[in-house]
């Protein structure tokens, strides 16, 4: 088995617990790191792929989903803290 075959059995079976987190998370927090360990496996991938192919592309697409995958997280996490405060003041 080579190094390459390794990583790629990682990063799937990586990507089975992030989707299964992301899926059946039973907080919002649990479905954040869900998401932000598909975006890792991804980014991971694209890297292995510019690794062993030599084309710059793949640097492209991991550092777009790297961005999009932080934007992400702080626009989930901002909609979690607002919902949270909402609950707060309704219960007072």
């Amino acid at each position: 088995m080579t190094l390459l075959t390794l990583f790629v059995l990682m990063a799937g079976a990586s990507a089975l617990m992030g989707f299964y987190r992301l899926l059946a998370g039973p907080t919002h927090t649990d479905r954040v790191v869900g998401l932000d360990i598909l975006f890792f496996v991804a980014i991971v991938l694209s890297l292995l792929a510019a690794w062993t192919s030599g084309r710059t592309v793949y640097l492209d697409v991991a550092i777009g989903l790297a961005l999009s995958g932080f934007v992400a997280t702080l626009a989930w996490a901002r909609l979690i803290q607002q919902q949270a405060a909402g609950e707060r003041e309704t219960e007072s």
